[in-house]
């Protein structure tokens, strides 16, 4: 996710979903990229929609768990979040997951510089 920051009178939030097979400790390959876009505030719900769509946008459905950072939902339950997304959402929990979140934030930020 990245552009939950006010700039000029406007949001520009984009979320980037990025499929991976991973291991414990890192990426193997990345299968698909898939990529979302609003002018809106960052509410709870706009950003859950934006990350359902970028999901969505990928080539193919994740076979595993759709994984992010607390941070990204603000802090709430995985199991509220988890209502919006198949086939399960959780939490960042191995190195593999943090690396793939990271790089759905590279691929968030440069989209967004590209849009501005």
């Amino acid at each position: 996710m990245s552009g939950r920051h006010e700039e000029a009178g406007e949001y520009l939030m984009v979320a980037a979903a990025v499929h991976a097979r991973i291991d414990a400790t890192r990426i193997r390959s990345v299968e698909g990229v898939g990529f979302a876009a609003v002018r809106g505030g960052p509410t709870l719900d706009a950003t859950v929609a934006l990350t359902a769509e970028a999901v969505g946008n990928l080539p193919e459905p994740p076979d595993g768990p759709i994984v992010a950072e607390g941070g990204e939902f603000y802090e709430e339950p995985a199991g509220r979040v988890g209502l919006s997304f198949q086939p399960e959402f959780k939490y960042v929990e191995s190195i593999g997951e943090r690396e793939t979140v990271q790089a759905a934030h590279h691929a968030a930020y440069a989209a967004r510089d590209l849009l501005l």
